[in-house]
């Protein structure tokens, strides 16, 4: 990885290529980034009442935050109005919505101090979003919804893009974690023990990116890079929106960022929904990514 690319006017097969490559893409707030951000903020804003969700933290036991969250986020992410807003993004960014699939878009929480960092708000620790199952071609899409800073933004590892990392990813099966470890977010106040991929070795930290955009403003990557949660000490919680994309020449041709470490099976390909109609996955692909698979394995 060596360049970040802003408000790049590019075709999205380039743009896909330099992704793969582990380039970063940052754009300004746009018209649909912005549309997809008020939405967020209004039932967010609500769910807190009389509280700026920012601070709300400051303010509620924690049981009673957990009990907020547990209600809102699935609210959000099951709303026909999220995924309706995410299709105009793919089709406003240039993306081909016959061929680009997403997931739906999920609501973050990065509280400050060690308020919440487990279960619902988790605070992800270095990882690939590649140890947790999905094609190698997988994008992540992320907004923040409020401004934020370095002291609460989100950091790139940028050693380990063609490093390997000793990892527990082959222990870790989608479809496992689907039917116990992601129902049992809520559970998880003090301390999580869900089983998750995580690092076995001490990563190096340094060199880090953080990428500190406008609220709204949009930051595109692979989910080959390693990057974590950086510990919150702004004073006030980080809410944030991503959600992935995959196109499915890619899928069927394998192509997508290297896999230098991950062993996981499962797969994710049954949760993307097509830009257009919201079907899914043509069997036929979805096929090449069968449960048993090691992702990024050939088949």
């Amino acid at each position: 990885m060596n360049t970040v690319y802003c408000n790049a006017d590019v075709p999205d097969d380039l743009r896909r290529r330099r992704l793969y490559d582990g380039q970063l893409f940052v754009y300004t707030a746009s018209k649909s980034t912005q549309a997809l951000g008020k939405f967020a903020r209004e039932l967010t804003e609500e769910a807190f009442a009389p509280y700026d969700p920012r601070d709300a933290q400051h303010y509620l036991p924690v049981e009673k935050y957990v009990a907020i969250l547990a209600e809102l986020k699935p609210k959000f992410i099951n709303h026909p109005e999220s995924k309706r807003l995410v299709q105009e993004i793919i089709a406003d960014f240039g993306c081909n919505p016959e061929k680009t699939y997403f997931d739906v878009p999920r609501l973050r929480t990065a509280c400050s101090g060690d308020y919440l960092t487990s279960g619902i708000a988790y605070a992800f620790k270095p990882h690939r979003d590649t140890w947790y199952s999905p094609p190698m071609c997988q994008l992540n899409w992320w907004l923040p919804i409020y401004p934020i800073e370095s002291e609460n933004a989100m950091a790139f590892h940028l050693k380990y893009w063609n490093t390997p990392l000793r990892n527990s990813s082959d222990e870790f099966n989608y479809q496992d974690w689907i039917n116990g470890g992601r129902r049992e977010a809520a559970n998880h106040v003090g301390k999580d023990n869900r089983r998750q991929s995580e690092a076995l070795e001490p990563v190096e930290l340094d060199p880090q990116l953080r990428i500190v955009s406008e609220p709204d403003g949009l930051l595109i990557f692979s989910a080959a890079h390693m990057h974590s949660t950086v510990p919150n000490t702004s004073g006030r919680t980080r809410l944030s929106i991503d959600f992935r994309t995959v196109h499915t020449d890619d899928l069927a041709a394998r192509r997508g960022a290297p896999n230098v470490d991950s062993r996981c099976t499962g797969t994710t390909i049954g949760d993307y929904l097509r830009g257009t109609d919201l079907s899914h996955v043509p069997a036929e692909i979805a096929a090449l990514y069968g449960d048993g698979a090691v992702v990024g394995a050939a088949s």
